[in-house]
């Protein structure tokens, strides 16, 4: 079992000095790249392989007296103020586990995360000697980060990933689980696809106990997409692409990845969570506009534009960032289905399918809620009328 004891002991002796505190950090240094078992990494993938060095040695279990043993029950999740992230928080702290958040430092506060429980440390994945006393007194790990839009996919999703799951594994940090995205195999010329499989085969690597979890999409990311601007008698934007995905809602990938987590079974596996059913665009944008009793204003933007502005921004170093996103949106806009069989996963973990929440229930139980409360507005607003 991995311990939690004073610093000095984890670390190397050679950097520690008598009457200071030793500190932690993680150097890292850049080697030309390794070759897939099966392919070459992809010009458009990671050009160099991250060696991560961290400074905090592993520690060796230790008898009464040498250390305090770290609890199965003590989680950090990376990335808890996201859509996924903050329903992890959620769940663990529910079901009893003693929750620390990883978050940037920010400007506005999450203070959400401490009044729900969990105890919020501060550190930043692209600042790796920030990582190693976050995972001071943890047993597992739940990495739900990924990078902001305006920052380059690499910092935090390729290059701070590895500095965190290298830090892990010097840690003895007992169980890390990652999300990664599913098909992420199949499209090497998506940079963030890519990113998440090399990912993926890097935590393998390390002989760390983990559970890797591909998803196909989440249900929350169609409120702002479509409900919201129809209901606003506002644009959607769709595309003339048949992509189906099966959307599962995040409170369901947070149930089911505790499930996992508890489940010996799912050590050293890689699972698919997808919802029940396969959407394409122009049927989710059909389903919210009968539960929103309105027609929808609906924007179609072909996949020949999309590639066409991929190629354009390839040409500016500025807008490289640019084009490795609309490369994952084009996948996205491509004739593919995003859904897996469940009934393998619903059995290892013990699961029933008729408790997984369906897109329709969860559009209308949204729109339910939306409308009674436009109505409740609207019924005010004529009681606070004047009239002269």
């Amino acid at each position: 079992m991995a311990t939690s004891t004073s610093l000095a002991a984890a670390l190397p002796s050679r950097v520690t000095s008598p009457g200071r505190r030793a500190a932690l950090s993680c150097t890292t240094s850049r080697a030309r790249p390794r070759p897939h078992p099966a392919r070459a990494v992809s010009s458009v993938g990671p050009r160099c392989r991250l060696v991560v060095t961290c400074n905090a040695q592993a520690a060796a279990p230790m008898s009464i007296g040498q250390g305090t043993p770290v609890r199965p029950t003590s989680v950090l999740v990376v990335g808890a103020t996201g859509t996924l992230g903050r329903q992890v928080v959620r769940r663990a702290l529910d079901e009893g586990y003693d929750v620390r958040c990883l978050v940037r430092p920010r400007p506005a506060p999450a203070d959400f995360l401490r009044d729900w429980g969990a105890t919020v440390v501060n550190a930043d994945l692209s600042k790796p000697e920030t990582i190693p006393a976050t995972l001071v007194g943890v047993h597992t790990v739940i990495d739900c980060a990924t990078g902001r839009p305006e920052e380059p996919i690499r910092t935090v999703d390729w290059e701070g990933k590895v500095a965190l799951i290298q830090c892990a594994k010097a840690m003895g940090i007992q169980k890390y689980v990652f999300y990664s995205i599913h098909n992420c195999d199949k499209h090497p010329e998506v940079p963030l696809m890519e990113i998440k499989y090399c990912t993926e085969r890097f935590i393998q690597d390390t002989g760390l106990d983990y559970t890797i979890i591909r998803l196909c999409g989440f249900m929350q990311g169609l409120i702002g997409q479509y409900a919201v601007p129809i209901l606003e008698e506002k644009s959607v934007w769709g595309t003339d692409a048949p992509t189906r995905i099966a959307y599962m809602d995040t409170q369901d990938v947070a149930r089911l990845t505790f499930v996992a987590l508890r489940n010996e079974k799912a050590s050293k596996k890689l699972l698919t969570f997808a919802g029940p059913r396969a959407w394409t665009t122009q049927e989710v944008i059909t389903l919210c506009e009968r539960l929103a009793g309105q027609d929808a204003n609906v924007t179609t933007v072909p996949v020949a534009v999309l590639r066409f502005t991929r190629q354009l921004t390839r040409f500016f170093q500025w807008t490289n960032d640019v084009a490795d996103r609309l490369a994952f949106s084009e996948v996205l806009s491509s004739d593919t289905v995003f859904s897996a069989p469940m009934n393998e996963t619903y059995q290892l973990l013990g699961v029933e399918a008729k408790d997984i929440l369906t897109l329709e229930k969860y559009l209308q139980d949204y729109f339910s809620n939306i409308l009674k409360k436009l109505k409740g507005l609207k019924a005010q607003s004529k009681q606070s009328d004047i009239y002269f």
